[in-house]
């Protein structure tokens, strides 16, 4: 993985991130912020998975739910950053179109 999109994952993600999971997933994905979404999904999944309050009266409270408001607004907010690997603005894409082949009958 190039490091420069390496750096911007770990900007994204925090800088503890495993470094070999990040390039497994840009070699299974292709892009580098479907990489940090599927991060941040898995990290918002992991918080909703458990409870998101807990309180022992009088000894301690736990409440997770403004790390799940975080993740949520860093999820929403992805989609407006550039990745380095993001195509320029005007720059070709491939698309991939798809046609039917139907068989022609000859007329006798």
């Amino acid at each position: 993985m190039d490091p420069i999109l390496l750096a911007w994952l770990r900007a994204q993600l925090g800088a503890t991130t495993d470094e070999q999971d990040l390039a497994a997933r840009y070699t299974r994905l292709g892009r580098a912020r479907p990489v940090a979404a599927e991060v941040l999904a898995e990290r918002r999944a992991a918080l909703l998975a458990e409870p998101l309050r807990m309180t022992v009266d009088g000894v301690v409270t736990i409440d997770q739910s403004n790390n799940l408001a975080g993740l949520e607004r860093q999820l929403a907010g992805l989609a407006e950053l550039i990745a380095p690997d993001d195509p320029a603005a005007g720059e070709a894409s491939v698309d991939l179109v798809t046609a039917p082949l139907i068989p022609h009958r000859r007329g006798r």
